[in-house]
């Protein structure tokens, strides 16, 4: 039974998951460093606020991940699915048993996401820690309601939203503000890299499911725009998240070793050519784990690029 709880956490998606949270720690550690009084340089692996941070936003995507395997399972968009098969809709779980996993998920993450706010802040920040809580409560509502309910935005086409804002703005900027306790502009570049390359994967995958998607009623943006509008999309993600870390790195200029992020956009290019010359949606399965681990590479190296 757990394996098959396993399956329904996608562990897959936890690299892009976090990618967000890497860079914002990234930036966000080494301001604090710059103005500390201290000679003694803190990494990030060696601050709290980094692994309640990783942990928290695990959480949320794990929970994310069950309602999405449960809210499509209910409605039987997965019943004619091709590939991987989705732990409600195959029997593997039912969806009471989904249900109370989703429950305690919720749980422990807001437990996590407690702890990540009471040591950024203590006592001193009442109102960023009541801030943040409301920001914790509105990620899980928002991954709750992507495909659960009659109202789920996931349905809608507002998925990719959804997954700009929070696996972007929200991961990015809110990490740094728990390090620096502030918000400076230029770090909305990177963020808008982020998101922009999270939604490509949002993309890519409605791209693969667009027939069957269509079939069952889920109107994801793929599903509106069409195959060939939903390339042009891709190219214009992959190609703005480019132009937006090159921005950042330009106004933060320090040496060209900031550039080594450009080494994660070879197998992207590579990526946009696949994109542009498939014919079989299905053909487009691979190409996922490609842009999530991509996007994990330039999120890491895009932090130590800019920090060394």
């Amino acid at each position: 039974m757990i394996k098959n709880y396993i399956k329904a956490a996608r562990l897959r998606t936890l690299p892009l998951s976090v990618s967000g949270i890497i860079v914002g720690a990234f930036l966000g550690n080494e301001y604090s460093n710059s103005i500390s009084k201290s000679n003694h340089y803190i990494s990030i692996i060696d601050t709290p606020i980094f692994w309640l941070a990783i942990l928290t936003t695990i959480g949320f995507q794990v929970l994310s991940n069950f309602a999405n395997d449960y809210g499509d399972g209910i409605k039987g968009v997965d019943n004619n699915r091709k590939g991987e098969k989705r732990m409600v809709s195959s029997g593997a779980i039912t969806p009471k048993q989904m249900k109370k996993a989703m429950l305690i998920t919720t749980l422990v993450t807001l437990i996590l996401a407690l702890f990540l706010i009471y040591v950024s802040f203590s006592k001193d920040n009442f109102l960023y820690s009541v801030i943040f809580f409301g920001l914790g409560i509105a990620s899980i509502i928002a991954a709750i309601k992507y495909t659960v309910g009659k109202s789920a935005y996931g349905y809608s086409g507002f998925g990719d939203v959804f997954v700009f804002v929070f696996f972007g703005l929200l991961s990015v900027v809110g990490t740094y503000f728990l390090y620096t306790k502030q918000i400076q502009g230029a770090i909305f570049l990177p963020a808008i890299s982020i998101g922009l390359l999270s939604t490509a994967v949002l993309n890519l995958n409605n791209m693969r499911d667009r027939e069957n998607d269509a079939q069952s009623g889920k109107n994801t943006l793929v599903v509106k725009i069409g195959s060939e509008k939903a390339k042009k999309y891709q190219y214009i993600l992959i190609i703005g998240s480019l132009i937006s870390a090159l921005l950042y790195v330009c106004i933060t200029y320090k040496t060209t070793f900031q550039f080594i992020f450009l080494i994660a956009y070879i197998p992207l290019i590579k990526h946009l050519h696949v994109v542009c010359v498939n014919k079989e949606p299905s053909l487009l399965d691979g190409e996922l784990k490609k842009v999530a681990l991509s996007t994990f590479l330039f999120a890491v190296l895009f932090g130590i690029g800019n920090v060394l």
